[in-house]
């Protein structure tokens, strides 16, 4: 095992970034959150920075204050500043089974598990929780990214007003960010005119960095998405190899790199060179995110 982050020292973990800086993924299992130190695709140190189950994470990037990681997890949600020693803190008890961030510096989106979707705003500069607001509800939720809910009803769209029904069915995973992704039963749909087939087949979770870049797992596949030209159609999806065989299950994107974590708990991280990899030794994962540390 790689050494835990506490054994390294901060001028060590800023050797170890060294110019192309230092992004920490955020795990998120069902014993825990898992945090693991990337530079680019070399991969560093991890470690266990909450030991409650998680049922999804995020980050959000505040431009007052440290940047937030957010968990949902069975107790509700749990909050943590981005660095070297995050410490997770519960602030609501209504239990909550995916969150995601949906524009603002100060708020996220949470879908709670008897179905309510709410905006939870986060006092500037600190972690408490300002106001929660609900939005409406779904039947199942399943995942949030940017303004878009994934459910067993399909695909739900968060607005001022609230909640709009955008079509599908059985959404299993979303991508908000530029061309809004979603991956369900029947297969991987990008918006166009109306919802189009990317793939078929069995699709359980999507990515996108909203500059084009974006990884989705089509049959336990994982494929990439390689047209530059901004096409989103079959032809523009290609596999791509992991170096473990293994089925990804948690696909998350930071600054120029891209993050697939498996479900023997292996993290995999591309930076453009392919694929390196690191066993983090978790199961039962269910999310990541990046936070930009330095």
């Amino acid at each position: 095992m790689a050494p835990a982050e506490d054994d390294i020292s901060i001028d060590e973990k800023r050797v170890y970034a060294g110019s192309a800086g230092r992004t920490d993924a955020y795990v998120a299992t069902g014993t825990g959150i898992v945090r693991v130190s990337l530079s680019a695709d070399k991969v560093g140190a991890f470690d266990m920075v909450a030991r409650d189950p998680a049922r999804d994470v995020t980050v959000l990037a505040r431009g007052g204050g440290p940047d937030l990681a957010v968990a949902a997890t069975p107790d509700g949600l749990s909050v943590a500043a981005v660095g070297d020693d995050p410490a997770f803190e519960s602030v609501d008890d209504d239990p909550a089974v995916a969150v995601g961030v949906a524009g603002g510096r100060n708020g996220v989106i949470v879908a709670r598990e008897d179905g309510a979707i709410e905006r939870v705003e986060f006092e500037r500069g600190g972690a408490a929780v300002a106001s929660t607001t609900r939005l409406g509800s779904v039947a199942d939720p399943r995942a949030v990214d940017g303004a878009l809910v994934a459910a067993a009803g399909g695909v739900f769209q968060v607005g001022d007003e609230g909640l709009t029904d955008v079509g599908l069915d059985d959404a299993r995973d979303v991508a908000g960010a530029g061309t809004l992704l979603a991956a369900t039963g029947a297969g991987l749909r990008w918006l166009g005119n109306g919802w189009m087939t990317a793939r078929e087949g069995d699709a359980t979770a999507v990515a996108a960095d909203g500059d084009g870049h974006a990884t989705a797992v089509v049959d336990g596949d994982l494929l990439v998405h390689a047209d530059a030209g901004g096409g989103w159609g079959a032809e523009t999806w290609a596999p791509t190899a992991l170096p473990v065989d293994e089925t990804p299950v948690a696909l998350g994107y930071g600054p120029g790199v891209a993050v697939a974590v498996t479900d023997a708990g292996t993290l995999c991280v591309d930076a453009g060179d392919g694929w390196r990899h690191q066993v983090v030794g978790v199961r039962d994962v269910a999310g990541v995110a990046l936070a930009v540390v330095e």
